[in-house]
């Protein structure tokens, strides 16, 4: 069916000159797997209910849970309320809760259960008569990798990957596998059960305002494009910096570490989107060609001992406080080798980039918590200024903050007051929350309405899987010949090689 404009007369939240998210799609079901987890109570239950209290869901809209969990209908219900009181981003209304809780259906069953799924076969059949469905159902499978094949084989032997003359969606989370082979035999599985348009890998970097914001930065300005080249760029830096340590994840990440579980995915995604040329539009084709041309130029240095680190996090200060290290967490094995700190060199062969170096990193218990990416400028080819007015200008730089603070800033070289011709360092900067008096939708929002209207340019394809897979595998088979990661002090911004590294291209990390 096709998306519909969204009326603004029954729900006060919904102003008709919104066009920050201003269609629907049309009737339809989401189907969770995995609800009893962090990802669905704290994301996907409030995103539901913000898109259903914004009017951005139809009225007949059913969500229902799978798990285990020996619940009925009404605990699950409970479970999402409570999850919506404590994590949505909207106020809470009564009257949208009635209408999204009479949908609200739990099936039990574990995910080798055949039974389960003709339970919830039927639940979905019940829903299409009683909510008007219409068989239109997506199924998010908030579970662990190592459950996408078999619920996806189950999903298919029990009718419900295929309906007539309507649409079913599947939606799998990072991360896409743990190498090539893996990601390949995991898509083989996928693609099996389900139509390459209707496979939907959620990036939740992708829905964030401020990635999108990079594109109209780019696209949308005259300036900007012009510079976005070689003949003036001197490097990029990406960096996704956490304050945190793994907290209670030690089962997911000891084993992944941060390339696998950053650097694959979010930040090689923000790469392509940095530096890919202009799509003919928009549309999840262009865009997704563009993302793969750019990918397919990426390639290694050829010395990746001297062009990567790795580290792990030591005991140290955070905030005050003091906290252990890596290897003293819980769950995690003392001996491990999982990397906590991540940074590579990428280099780009093509016109545009060809001689401009990319440097990623990411990291845990880091300075502070921040996402950017900074693209440097060169120096201007002659200054015609004595060396001590011009001792404190660095480089030109824009700065798109991902987050905490969403925005941009632009650092130039500016006049001090006095009479002396004097050059210093200054900054432009852009915010979103003093900018626009709208709050902008939290990702998982605008991915789960992007799933349910069909809509594609913001989640990864396979081939765009499959080349990062094949651009971060000789650098992961690589550190594991090399054994232990080296340590870092907690609430430093990483191990020393790592600043060894930029030191032998003649450069430094950003301290954000």
């Amino acid at each position: 069916m096709s998306p519909v404009k969204v009326s603004a007369e029954s729900n006060p939240l919904r102003d008709p000159r919104d066009q920050r998210m201003p269609r629907i799609a049309g009737p339809c079901s989401l189907v969770i797997f995995g609800v009893t987890g962090d990802l669905a109570r704290k994301k996907l239950m409030p995103a539901v209910y913000d898109l259903s209290n914004r009017g951005l869901l139809p009225p007949g809209f059913a969500l229902t849970g799978f798990a285990r969990r020996d619940w009925d209908d009404q605990d699950f219900a409970k479970v999402v309320h409570d999850a919506v009181k404590e994590h949505a981003r909207t106020p809470f209304r009564e009257e949208a809760w009635a209408q999204l809780s009479e949908g609200i259906r739990f099936v039990q069953g574990s995910f080798d259960d055949d039974d389960a799924f003709e339970r919830l076969a039927e639940t979905v059949k019940e829903l299409d008569a009683e909510r008007g469905t219409r068989g239109n159902h997506a199924f998010y499978l908030s579970v662990p990798p190592s459950a996408f094949p078999v619920v996806c084989r189950q999903l298919a032997k029990s009718g419900l990957s295929e309906g007539d003359d309507a649409w079913r969606r599947v939606v799998i989370e990072k991360p896409f596998g743990h190498d090539l082979a893996s990601a390949r035999e995991l898509n083989d599985v996928v693609s099996e059960v389900f139509p390459p348009d209707s496979i939907f890998r959620i990036d939740h970097y992708l829905g964030k305002e401020t990635v999108l914001n990079l594109l109209a930065l780019r696209f949308a300005n005259q300036m900007y494009e012009p510079i976005w080249n070689a003949n003036y760029v001197d490097h990029v830096q990406i960096t996704m910096a956490e304050d945190i340590g793994i907290g209670g994840r030690a089962g997911y990440y000891d084993g992944i570490g941060a390339a696998r579980d950053v650097i694959q995915n979010h930040l090689l995604q923000l790469l392509a989107l940095t530096t890919m040329e202009e799509p003919t539009s928009f549309g999840a084709a262009d865009l997704i060609a563009e993302k793969i041309k750019v990918l397919s130029a990426m390639r290694l240095p050829k010395d990746l001992a001297k062009h990567t680190a790795r580290g792990q996090y030591a005991a140290g200060w955070q905030a005050g406080q003091e906290v252990v290290g890596y290897l003293d967490e819980d769950g995690t094995d003392p001996a491990s080798t999982t990397e906590t700190y991540a940074a590579i060199r990428v280099d780009i062969d093509n016109r545009r980039w060809a001689g401009v170096p990319f440097y990623l990193r990411a990291g845990k218990r880091l300075g502070r918590r921040v996402t950017e990416i900074a693209v440097v400028f060169k120096t201007a080819p002659h200054l015609p200024f004595d060396s001590s007015s011009t001792s404190e200008l660095g480089r030109n730089a824009i700065v798109i903050r991902v987050q905490p603070d969403e925005g941009v800033t632009i650092r130039f070289g500016a006049k001090v007051p006095g009479t002396a011709m004097e050059i210093r360092d200054v900054t432009m900067d852009f915010g979103y929350g003093h900018a626009f008096t709208q709050s902008s939708p939290e990702a998982y929002e605008r991915l789960i309405l992007d799933v349910l209207l069909g809509d594609p340019p913001l989640f990864p394809r396979h081939e765009e899987v499959e080349l990062s897979w094949k651009l971060l595998d000789p650098i992961t088979e690589m550190w594991a010949a090399k054994g232990a990661p080296e340590p870092y002090r907690s609430g430093t911004w990483g191990p020393d090689s790592a600043d060894e590294m930029l030191a032998r291209d003649g450069r430094t990390w950003r301290r954000p």
